[in-house]
C-alpha cells in the first residue's frame, strides 16, 4: 500500500492515543512503520488506544509544552509528522476556550518549530477539520479556497490552525525554496465528522448512544436536523497516508489544503445517523430532546472533495451505510463479547479498496 513507503519510516503521530490516532496507529503499524507517539493520557476509560495494546514507542506529553516537543523530535529524528492533537470536541471549546485556543493553535505551531529545528522532517500533514471553513449554512460544499473562519471556539481555533500552516509554508517551507533552503512539505487535510468503533469521547452522536445501550438507557439526541459529512475513520485517514505519500516523494505541488469527506450518501442528519445505527443494533434506544438556548453549533456543514478526487486519484471505500453498519457492529462486539475488531475491520477496509482498485491499495 502507498506504494511501501511508510515501511521502516520514522513517523511521528500527535494525538497518538485518541480515536483518530490510535486508528492511525494501528494502520501505520500494519505497514512497518517505526512510530513515535506523542500525546496526553487517552481521555476516557475504555479507550481504543489501551485496547489495541501496540507495541509503539509512547510518549506523554502536551503539545502545548514546546520544549518537551522539541526534546521527542531530537531524540526520535522522524521523516513525517501526522500532527493530529487537539481539543476537538465543540460544547468543551466554549467551557475552556483558553485550553482549546493553546492546544489547537500553540500547539501546532510548537509541531511545527520543532519540525523546523530537527533537520530530520521531510513531510508534515496536519490535520484540522471541516469546520475550518467561514460556514455560512448554504447548502453546497465548501471547496478549500473558501475562507477560513469558526463562530464557536473550536472551528475558530481550526481557522486559525490552517492559517499558521499557510503562514509556515510561506515563510518557512516556502515552495520554491524547497530542495536548497529546506527539505520539509507542509500540507493539511480537513475532514467531516468520523465514525468508526473505539471513540468514547463526550458529546459525539454515536459514543453517547453506545454508553447509552450498555446501561440499558435512552440516548438524548439535542440537535436531530443538523447535518454533516458522516464517514468511517478510515476513509480520511487513507487521505492523510495518500498525502504523506506524495510529500515523501518530494512531490511539492501536493503541499496545500485538501478535504477529505464522504461520497453524497454520507452527507445525513444527526437523526437519520441514529435510526442507522439502532437498525444494525436493534437494542439501542434514543429519543428526541431538542433543548433551547444550548451553544451554537453549525447546522449545515458539506465538503466539496473533487480536488482529492482529480488530483490524489482519492476516493472513498465506504458508503455512508456501511459505514455506520461497521461502526455499530465494532461496538455491539465489544460490548456483548468483549472483542476488539479494529484489525479485521482495517483489512476489510483495504481489501475493498483492493476490489475497487482504488489507486493507494494497488500493491
Amino acid at each position: 500500500m502507498f506504494n511501501h513507503i511508510y515501511q521502516n519510516k520514522r513517523v511521528l503521530i500527535t494525538g497518538h492515543s485518541g480515536f483518530k490516532g490510535s486508528w492511525l496507529a494501528l494502520w501505520l503499524s500494519q505497514m512497518g512503520a517505526k512510530i513515535t507517539g506523542y500525546s496526553l493520557q487517552p481521555p476516557t476509560e475504555p479507550n481504543h488506544f489501551h485496547l489495541l495494546d501496540m507495541d509503539i514507542n509512547s510518549v506523554i506529553g502536551d503539545v502545548r509544552d514546546a520544549e518537551k516537543v522539541k526534546q521527542v523530535f531530537r531524540e526520535q529524528q522522524p521523516e513525517i509528522v501526522f500532527h493530529l492533537a487537539a481539543q476537538a470536541i465543540v460544547r468543551l471549546s466554549y467551557k475552556d476556550p483558553v485550553q482549546t485556543f493553546g492546544s489547537n493553535v500553540m500547539g501546532t505551531i510548537n509541531v511545527f518549530e520543532a519540525s523546523r529545528a530537527s533537520g530530520t522532517v521531510r513531510a508534515i500533514v496536519n490535520v484540522t477539520s471541516d469546520k475550518c471553513y467561514e460556514n455560512r449554512e448554504w447548502s453546497w460544499g465548501y471547496r478549500e479556497v473558501d475562507p477560513v473562519g469558526g463562530y464557536d471556539p473550536y472551528s475558530a481555533s481550526k481557522g486559525c490552525s490552517e492559517l499558521t500552516t499557510s503562514c509556515w509554508r510561506n515563510s518557512f517551507f516556502n515552495l520554491k525554496d524547497y530542495g536548497s533552503a529546506h527539505n520539509t512539505l507542509l500540507a493539511s487535510g480537513r475532514a467531516g465528522n468520523v465514525i468508526g468503533g473505539g471513540d468514547w469521547a463526550i458529546d459525539r452522536l454515536i459514543p453517547d448512544m453506545m454508553r447509552a445501550v450498555n446501561q440499558n438507557e435512552k440516548v438524548k439526541i439535542r440537535n436531530p436536523q443538523a447535518t454533516r459529512p458522516w464517514q468511517h475513520v478510515l476513509e480520511p485517514l487513507s487521505g492523510y497516508l495518500l498525502l504523506g505519500q506524495k510529500l515523501l516523494e518530494g512531490r511539492k505541488e501536493f503541499a496545500e489544503a485538501w478535504n477529505f469527506g464522504p461520497s453524497e450518501d454520507g452527507n445525513a442528519t444527526v437523526g437519520e445517523i441514529a435510526g442507522q445505527v439502532k437498525k444494525a443494533w436493534p437494542k439501542i434506544d434514543y429519543e428526541i430532546n431538542a433543548i433551547p438556548d444550548q451553544p451554537h453549533e453549525a447546522g449545515m456543514l458539506r465538503l466539496d472533495c473533487s480536488k482529492a478526487r482529480t488530483k490524489l486519484q482519492w476516493t472513498p471505500v465506504w458508503d455512508g451505510k456501511s459505514a455506520v453498519e461497521k461502526t455499530a457492529l465494532w461496538y455491539r462486539a465489544f460490548y456483548e463479547s468483549n472483542e476488539t475488531q479494529s484489525i479485521e475491520d482495517l483489512h476489510s477496509y483495504i481489501a475493498d479498496a483492493k476490489s475497487k482498485h482504488i489507486l493507494w491499495a494497488e500493491e
